[in-house]
Order: C-alpha cells, then sequence, then structure tokens
C-alpha cells in the first residue's frame, strides 16, 4: 500500500528513444524537489515554460530540458505538478528520474497520476479508465470513442438520468412521508411517463455499450467450411 500524500516521479512519455522525453513530478514538494534539482539561477514560474538543466549530486549536467511548473489545482492531477522535458533517451530519463529519487520524490505506481487526478476531482472513474483506453486504443474508431469519454459525454448522460431519478424520488418520498396532508405530490401517470423515460434514455445507453464494447476489444469471428473451399483464401484476404 502507498500514499498519495507523497510526492511522484516517473517518465511520461512511451519506452524507446525519440527527440523528446518528459518525466513528470507531482505532489505537495514537486517544486521544491525540481527546484534542488535544476540549476538553481532560474526559477519556474507557473504555467511557463523554462529552459534550464538537469544537475546531479556532483554537480555535472545531466542533460538541458524545459520545465514547465502547473501549480494545484490546475494540473493534471490536481496537485503541483512539474514536467521536464529532456532528450528522449532512456539513459538520460532514468538519470533524472534518479535525481528526483535522491531529492525526495517516490517512484509513482502504474497509473498513479491518473489516480490522483481521480482522487483530486480531476477526473471521474469513467474518464479515467478512458485514459488508459485512449493509450491503448489501435484503430481511429478506439481513439474516437476513447476520447469521448475522456470528455466527458458518458458521464454527463449518466448525470442527465440521475438527476431525472432524483427528481422523481423527492416527490415520491413526500407522498410517503405526508400522506394525511391532502396534497398529492405526485401524478401517477405523469410519473409512469417520466420513468418510461429513463428506461428508455438507460436501454440506449445499453445499446451504445455493446457497440462501444465492440470497437473496444473486437469481435471473435469464425470462418468455417469444408476442406479446401477457401477459408484461408478469405482470411488472407
Amino acid at each position: 500500500m502507498f500514499s498519495t500524500d507523497d510526492s511522484i516521479v516517473a517518465v511520461a512519455t512511451p519506452p524507446g528513444r525519440g527527440g523528446i522525453g518528459v518525466v513528470r513530478i507531482s505532489g505537495s514538494a514537486s517544486k521544491a524537489i525540481a527546484a534542488a534539482m535544476l540549476a538553481r539561477h532560474v526559477p519556474l514560474e507557473a504555467r511557463r515554460a523554462t529552459f534550464t538543466r538537469v544537475i546531479a549530486k556532483s554537480t555535472r549536467v545531466i542533460d538541458e530540458v524545459v520545465a514547465t511548473y502547473f501549480p494545484a489545482p490546475h494540473s493534471y492531477t490536481g496537485e503541483h505538478v512539474v514536467e521536464i522535458s529532456a532528450h528522449g533517451n532512456p539513459v538520460v530519463l532514468r538519470a533524472i528520474v534518479g535525481r528526483a529519487l535522491e531529492v525526495g520524490a517516490r517512484l509513482a505506481e502504474p497509473g498513479e497520476f491518473t489516480l490522483r487526478a481521480f482522487l483530486n476531482g480531476k477526473r471521474d472513474l469513467v474518464q479515467a479508465e478512458a485514459v488508459a483506453d485512449l493509450i491503448a486504443a489501435a484503430t481511429p474508431a478506439q481513439a474516437r470513442v476513447a476520447c469521448d469519454q475522456l470528455e466527458g459525454t458518458l458521464t454527463q448522460r449518466i448525470g442527465e438520468i440521475d438527476a431525472e431519478l432524483f427528481s422523481l424520488i423527492a416527490p415520491l418520498e413526500a407522498s410517503l412521508d405526508f400522506p394525511d396532508e391532502g396534497y398529492h405530490f405526485i401524478e401517477p401517470e405523469e410519473t409512469g411517463r417520466r420513468l418510461g423515460l429513463v428506461v428508455r434514455h438507460i436501454q440506449q445507453l445499453l445499446v451504445g455499450a455493446r457497440r462501444g464494447r465492440l470497437i473496444r476489444e473486437g469481435a471473435t469471428v469464425v470462418v468455417g467450411g469444408r476442406p479446401n473451399v477457401g477459408k484461408s483464401s478469405i482470411f488472407n484476404m
């Protein structure tokens, strides 16, 4: 079990070599940790990219970088965040992470940045799951569905259903609590009509969920037939 009060660090870009690699630090001490790693004469300003250098404990320069500070709550995780854009070499990125560990950070667990975004109210559970789906998307359709969920489309539709049910429950409970008041808090026909709308909206969501699962996970298809009738040819095409 890990603590969410720690300041965490990890490489935020994929493994391998590239033009740029990003190291992300998140937590209450992230700015102080960055200050201990970076050239001291260059202060970090909120939401401003700053050219600087990461300095090793031996005062050797690890890399020239661009550091950006995002103060809470206006960051991905809702905490203080510093993102360090360095050259995308695994050796360099590991050295930057190692330096952050030396000055007080903890190595982030898989998915912990998004977990903190969820715990701090920056993402709901559907959106948090959509982050993983968007990263793993292998087709344009998968990416589009994941992006829609990340934007809160599903959350909004569920919220509308929740609000409608709440508005139905309130007068129903009033009718049960005050049966002798002589006032009808609900009209059966109107309540039935509104419940019917809620049911239809839920059914639409379920249909969309089946379609979304097919896009997300794909379909298992069997190509069957007698020997030498062209199954392999169809598969190869």
